[in-house]
C-alpha cells in the first residue's frame, strides 16, 4: 500500500517538474497511464473486505440511491434528518459521521435511498481517512449530491473534484466517444473519424503499448478526445460516469449577490438547513436529476389506477416496465396500449422495445 501511494507522488511530482509542450506530450500521456493504473490499484479490496469497512456495507434498496458527499460539518446530516425519518447524530465539530447512515426519501411515488456518508477530507483518493470506503460507496449512486459550504465555495468543490476524479468518478460528463475493441492478433489499427486535435496514433500506441495491449481496433470519433479520455476508456472498469447536484448550504452567510450568482451555475441548488430555507426546492432538483420515470397501469376497460406508479429509469421500454411489474410478464406479451407523452398518437399500440415517458399510462396485453 505504502509503495504503491509513493509510486503515485513521484508520478505526480514528475508531471508536476515536466513543462507541457509538444516534445514533452508523449511522455506526459504514458505518466497519466500509469498513475492511472496505480490508482485503481490502491483502491482494490483487500484481505477480502470488499472495501466496505465497518457501517459502509448498506444494501442498496428502493428505486434509487443518492450519496451525500461533502466535507465534514456542511449540514449533509442535518439536511438528511429533514428529508427523511433518519436522525443522524450532529455536532458543530469535524468527523461527527463515521459510518454510512441511509435514509429513505418517499417521492414522486419513489422510494430513493439516500446515503449520509462521512465527510471526505483531502486525500481520501490515497486512502487517508475514511476515503477509501466512502469512494466506494460513492461509486454505487445513481446521483452524487455533493454539499458544499456557501462560504468557502472555490476551495471545497475544487478539492472533492480532484479527489473524485482520481479514483475515476466523472462527474457530469459521458463516456468517451471512442470504441476500443481488444483482439487475438493483427497488431494495433487505429482510425480516425475526424482529423483529432489532441491524439495521434503514436501516442495511442505508446499508451496501449505500456498497457500490454497489442493487438486491438481503435475508432475516435471525437475530434476532441484527449488522451486522459483514451486512458478513461482503457480502465472503463475502473471508471463511473455519474451525475452530480452541488448544493450549497449555509447561504443565509453569503451576500444576495453572491447567492444569486451561485443559483445560476449548472447543476447547482441553494439552501440553508439551518433556517430551513431552500429544503424543499433541493428535494424537487434531487428528483429531477434522477431522471426517474413514473408509469401507472389499467386494466382493460378500467380506468388507471393513479395511486401507485411504477417507478422506472430514464430511457427505459415497455420491456422495462413488464420486468418491473413480473420478470416473465414479457414471456407472455402480446402488445401494450399507451396513453401520454411517448405516444404519437392516444392510444398508440406498441412492442416491448417503445420508449416510455413520465406519467405514462400502459395496459399490457398478453398472449
Amino acid at each position: 500500500m505504502v509503495n504503491i501511494t509513493e509510486k503515485i507522488k513521484e508520478i505526480e511530482d514528475e508531471m508536476r517538474r515536466t513543462q507541457k509542450n509538444k516534445n514533452t506530450e508523449y511522455h506526459l500521456g504514458l505518466l497519466k497511464g500509469k498513475l492511472a493504473r496505480l490508482r485503481a490499484q490502491l483502491l482494490e479490496p483487500t484481505g477480502g473486505s470488499g472495501g466496505g469497512g465497518s457501517g459502509f456495507d448498506v444494501s442498496k434498496s428502493g428505486d434509487a440511491r443518492v450519496a451525500l458527499v461533502g466535507f465534514p460539518s456542511v449540514g449533509k446530516s442535518t439536511f438528511l434528518g429533514q428529508i427523511t425519518r433518519t436522525k443522524a447524530e450532529t455536532a458543530a465539530y469535524a468527523f461527527t459521521t463515521l459510518t454510512a447512515i441511509p435514509g429513505v426519501l418517499e417521492y414522486g411515488g419513489a422510494e430513493i435511498q439516500i446515503l449520509d456518508l462521512p465527510g471526505i477530507i483531502e486525500g481520501a483518493s490515497e486512502g487517508k481517512g475514511r476515503g477509501r470506503q466512502v469512494i466506494s460507496a460513492a461509486k454505487t449512486s445513481d446521483l452524487i449530491m455533493m454539499v458544499l459550504d456557501a462560504t468557502k465555495k472555490a476551495e471545497q468543490r475544487a478539492l472533492l473534484e480532484a479527489e473524485l476524479d482520481a479514483v475515476g468518478i466523472r462527474l457530469n460528463k459521458d463516456p468517451p466517444n471512442i470504441y476500443l475493441k481488444q483482439k487475438k492478433a493483427g497488431g494495433i489499427k487505429t482510425t480516425f473519424q475526424t482529423p483529432p486535435k489532441y491524439l495521434d496514433e503514436r501516442m495511442i500506441f505508446n499508451v496501449l503499448k505500456d498497457y500490454k495491449i497489442l493487438n486491438c481496433e481503435v475508432l475516435v470519433r471525437d475530434e476532441n478526445a484527449t488522451i486522459d479520455d483514451f486512458i478513461d476508456v482503457i480502465m472503463k472498469d475502473h471508471r463511473k460516469y455519474i451525475r452530480c447536484l452541488y448544493v450549497y448550504n449555509k447561504i443565509d452567510s453569503v451576500s444576495l449577490d453572491f447567492l444569486d450568482q451561485l443559483a445560476r451555475e449548472p447543476y447547482t441548488a441553494v439552501m440553508s438547513c439551518e433556517l430551513n430555507l431552500g429544503v424543499q426546492d433541493v428535494v424537487e432538483r434531487l428528483w429531477k436529476e434522477l431522471r426517474l420515470i413514473r408509469i401507472y397501469t389499467k386494466r382493460k376497460g378500467d380506468e388507471p389506477d393513479f395511486s401507485e406508479a411504477l417507478i422506472v429509469r430514464h430511457n427505459s421500454t415497455i420491456e422495462d416496465v413488464c420486468d418491473q411489474v413480473h420478470r416473465t410478464l414479457k414471456d407472455s406479451f402480446k402488445y401494450a396500449m399507451v396513453w401520454g407523452a411517448s405516444a404519437r398518437h392516444v392510444p398508440q399500440r406498441v412492442g416491448l422495445s417503445h420508449p416510455v415517458a413520465d406519467e405514462d399510462v400502459v395496459s399490457i396485453v398478453a398472449k
